[in-house]
């Protein structure tokens, strides 16, 4: 009996092996067990981010505000991208084979064929904060995936600007962009020195600060009042600190009548964003219904 011949590109066969990588990996509780797998390697300490995957990157080449150093990327990953030859950028640009970029990233990162070298983006303060309605602020929530994946809510419930304290907060990274899929683009990130300082700014300039504690006497729903919110959030476990529970107008707790009564911090920014979106919305709406006086 013929064995029917397996086919595939050299483009398949190495993303299967970085599939099967992370898989190992993880059985086998992190630690790399197949024979010359590229663990995630040092990066030089030259200032730059080393930012990866599609909508990553595309959103940085988007942004005016973002200086790209380098720019390597596979042939593959060019027309994903939404990029023809000859390409005209203004830095280097570089077509590379997938295991280049492994080798600077290492293959636990999912790049897609894509990376970008740049600078940071610098931090705002508070005084730059412009008419928004909606921001978040995050009191010491330090883990990259639950930032990134918070930026991304924020974004996608148009939230003006993200605040957190100058120390105990992530840095600019590859892995929080990655999981921020672009929306680390399109969003203010404002640093403060002290947060119960700005609590007091924001209510001062009209927004409602809620902290999100799940023993708030009030559900967040019910919670919410006039045309300017500020949602805070604490680490996952300690949650907010006391200075912070002290100094907001209202504390609020999402209702989970499930036998769970806790959630990830990224998920609980979610919902009290669309909470906070809807509730603003609805105040829009009666504010443009009722006839001019």
């Amino acid at each position: 009996m013929n064995e029917e011949k397996k086919t595939g590109t050299p483009k398949d066969s190495h993303y299967a092996r970085l599939r099967r990588t992370h898989r190992d990996r993880k059985q086998a509780g992190g630690a790399a067990k197949r024979s010359g797998a590229l663990l995630p390697p040092s990066l030089p300490d030259d200032g730059l981010i080393r930012l990866y995957g599609i909508h990553t990157v595309r959103a940085a080449l988007d942004n005016p505000g973002r200086k790209i150093r380098r720019l390597l990327l596979t042939r593959n990953a060019m027309p994903r991208l939404g990029l023809g030859e000859p390409l005209a950028f203004p830095f280097p640009v570089e077509i590379v084979d997938p295991r280049e970029i492994d080798r600077i990233v290492g293959t636990d990162a999912v790049h897609q064929g894509v990376l970008a070298e740049t600078m940071p983006l610098s931090a705002k303060p508070l005084s730059a904060l412009g008419e928004t309605s909606l921001v978040l602020i995050l009191d010491q929530v330090t883990d990259p995936h639950n930032v990134g994946a918070i930026l991304r809510s924020a974004v996608a419930f148009g939230a003006g600007a993200l605040i957190t304290t100058a120390r105990h907060s992530p840095q600019e990274s590859g892995v929080l962009a990655k999981a921020a899929s672009g929306a680390l683009e399109h969003i203010d990130h404002i640093e403060v020195r002290n947060l119960a300082e700005a609590l007091e700014e924001l209510a001062k300039a009209g927004f409602q600060t809620i902290g999100l504690d799940s023993a708030g006497p009030r559900e967040l729903e019910k919670s919410f009042s006039g045309g300017r919110i500020a949602l805070v959030l604490g680490a996952e476990g300690k949650g907010l600190r006391q200075k912070s529970r002290a100094t907001v107008k209202t504390l609020a707790r999402l209702d989970m009548p499930g036998v769970i009564r806790s959630l990830n911090v990224s998920n609980a920014a979610a919902i009290a964003l669309y909470a906070a979106h809807s509730y603003l919305a609805g105040r829009r709406t009666q504010d443009a219904d009722q006839p001019a006086s």
